[in-house]
């Protein structure tokens, strides 16, 4: 919970791909965070059954025992499947056998900390005492496997499963990998019913490009998402968060510079609030960063959502978040607005 106090309510995370936000981005997770919102509209409705505790499947018993019967427990007491806990636990750290930063100890670089990756303030609002010790530790799976499901269940679980999750980490690419573990460790019995379609996606109910050259950047920024993220990296098969907003603007023959350092006086300042699909988003976080240096750099894909590749431990690396929640972000530059770029545009119309 990627992703990790950005805002008051939200878990950070390790997570083992490249999964915020809270308990947000997970960050439960790397960058997880905690929004007060819809998780995606109503297409996003599903449900799984409040009674169901599934079998535990041979795959299953790769889950250290006690986290095992922690998983099982919690579900049976938060009336939710334990193997969707379960899923969770693999994604964020490996059921607690990660030896990443914030696991055992101390907290990642987005503040997460403990085997279910909550960020102190959130670890504070959910927090439980499951081993009823006097203490609610979040690096003690006893009290933590039921926080999470504590979390999930604020968060509508087990009626609204797939939202629940989304909430633990905003992305979708992130629950779909949390519900293939889950089914991997029940044995029958366990389904997620989606109300309306399919699936749900990252960009459900954002509203269409401003215009064919803001359409195209957007779409091959968003056509990187699930590739690596590499600090350095310039593609094609891995970026850092201001290589990939190059390349992207580079696609439809735009030069603007590299590194964000560089980009953040480049585009043309735009007040919070007023920012478009095609805009840059910048935020306080990583290295040599500071309020009026940021480090790093999203792009605005509209309904306050960016495109970003967002960090090497975070789930997706590379994915869609929400920039809005975040206490780090400083501000929003348009680089289609410096003039010698408009004069660039209009000469091509």
């Amino acid at each position: 919970m990627r992703r990790r106090l950005l805002i008051p309510l939200a878990v950070g995370g390790t997570a083992v791909l490249f999964l915020a936000l809270l308990v947000v981005p997970v960050f439960f997770g790397a960058s997880q965070f905690l929004y007060g919102g819809g998780a995606g509209g109503a297409n996003c409705v599903d449900t799984a059954d409040a009674a169901a505790q599934p079998a535990a499947a041979t795959d299953a018993r790769a889950i250290p025992a006690d986290y095992l019967r922690l998983y099982q427990k919690a579900g049976k007491d938060y009336g939710m499947p334990w193997n969707v806990l379960a899923g969770i636990g693999k994604v964020e750290t490996g059921h607690g056998t990660s030896r990443l930063p914030g696991v055992r100890s101390g907290e990642n670089y987005a503040g997460a900390g403990g085997p279910m990756q909550f960020l102190a303030a959130t670890w504070k609002a959910f927090a439980v005492d499951g081993d009823k010790d006097g203490k609610k530790d979040r690096y003690d799976p006893d009290d933590a496997i039921p926080a999470a499901a504590r979390y999930l269940k604020h968060n509508g679980a087990p009626t609204r499963m797939r939202t629940a999750i989304f909430m633990y980490n905003h992305s979708w690419d992130y629950v779909n990998l949390v519900l293939s573990w889950a089914k991997r460790y029940s044995n029958g019995g366990f389904t997620v019913v989606q109300a309306n379609g399919p699936s749900c996606a990252d960009t459900e109910g954002l509203p269409v490009a401003a215009s064919g050259l803001v359409s195209r950047i957007i779409t091959f920024a968003m056509a990187q998402r699930g590739k690596r993220y590499i600090f350095g990296a310039a593609g094609p098969d891995a970026w850092d968060c201001s290589s990939l907003i190059q390349a992207a603007y580079r696609e439809v023959g735009i030069s603007i510079p590299r590194t964000t350092f560089e980009q953040w006086p480049f585009g043309v300042r735009v007040t919070k609030g007023q920012e478009q699909p095609g805009d840059l988003v910048f935020f306080n976080s990583g290295p040599g960063t500071a309020a009026g240096s940021p480090g790093h750099v999203g792009m605005v894909i509209g309904a306050g959502k960016m495109v970003v590749a967002r960090c090497s431990t975070c789930v997706p690396n590379i994915g869609v978040q929400n920039y809005k929640i975040r206490g780090d972000w400083v501000g929003v530059t348009r680089p289609l607005a410096r003039p010698e770029i408009s004069r660039q545009i209009d000469s091509r119309s």
